[in-house]
């Protein structure tokens, strides 16, 4: 029974690392193709929605069958637990990318505008996050997992920078104001895909430690912190 057990947990992270790879395939995509006002590359993105829903949903039956069948206690326990909340979190990162490549299509019919923000370096830094993300959850790496929560907030310092600018500008061209509300709206489905990666690592920190930290950010900050003054006195 015991080696039944670990065949399907072993069945369960694969189909996380399926999902988790189509997810972050999706919100390179939808990034790509925002910027560069591809329409062919956002219908891709849209259509591919469909494989991350059945992705998602085959996952979670998996871990209900997990729950059901075997009634995983301790670690094995907190791990379906764990796949089961970030399948949904996944799952609503495609969604992110999908309404993203639907801007994109939106703003490749029109002249192009760029607001002057660091774009690049926040889908950049995002893309990092939810890569590290999954990584995080497949090999257990509570480090890694700490790593991916302070990230979010050199993205929350580019995120209120880019409302700033991305209002000002409104206000100086009103003759592209579609175009500039697609980049705000982008931006902040950007922002979003950050938080939900943001909110996997917590939830492999529980999977690991098995302790709720959520509400502990100054806790985790001040580890990060330690670690960074460590790695720079090697």
């Amino acid at each position: 029974m015991r080696r039944h057990f670990e065949r399907e947990m072993e069945l369960l992270k694969r189909s996380l690392v399926i999902l988790g790879t189509a997810v972050e395939e999706a919100v390179h995509k939808a990034f790509l193709a925002f910027r560069r006002r591809d329409a062919i590359l956002a219908r891709e993105v849209i259509e591919g929605d469909t494989e991350i829903d059945r992705l998602e949903v085959n996952t979670e039956e998996e871990c209900l069958k997990a729950l059901a069948l075997h009634q995983p206690v301790a670690n094995d326990l907190r791990f379906v637990v764990t796949a089961l909340k970030i399948t949904d979190e996944l799952e609503r990162i495609g969604d992110l990318a999908s309404n993203i490549a639907y801007r994109a299509i939106s703003i490749a019919g029109r002249p192009p505008v760029e607001p002057d923000f660091s774009f690049d370096e926040m889908t950049s830094r995002t893309l990092w996050m939810v890569k590290q993300a999954i990584n995080c959850l497949i090999n257990a790496d509570a480090d890694l997992a700490r790593a991916v929560w302070m990230a979010d907030d050199e993205v929350d310092l580019l995120h209120n920078r880019a409302q700033e600018v991305i209002k000002d500008e409104i206000r100086a061209q009103p003759e592209h104001l579609d175009s500039l509300v697609d980049w705000l709206v982008v931006e902040r489905f950007t922002e979003r895909t950050a938080d939900q990666a943001k909110s996997i690592a917590k939830d492999v920190l529980y999977m690991v430690e098995g302790e709720i930290v959520r509400h502990r950010s100054a806790e985790v900050r001040a580890w990060f912190e330690l670690r960074q003054g460590e790695n720079g006195t090697d």
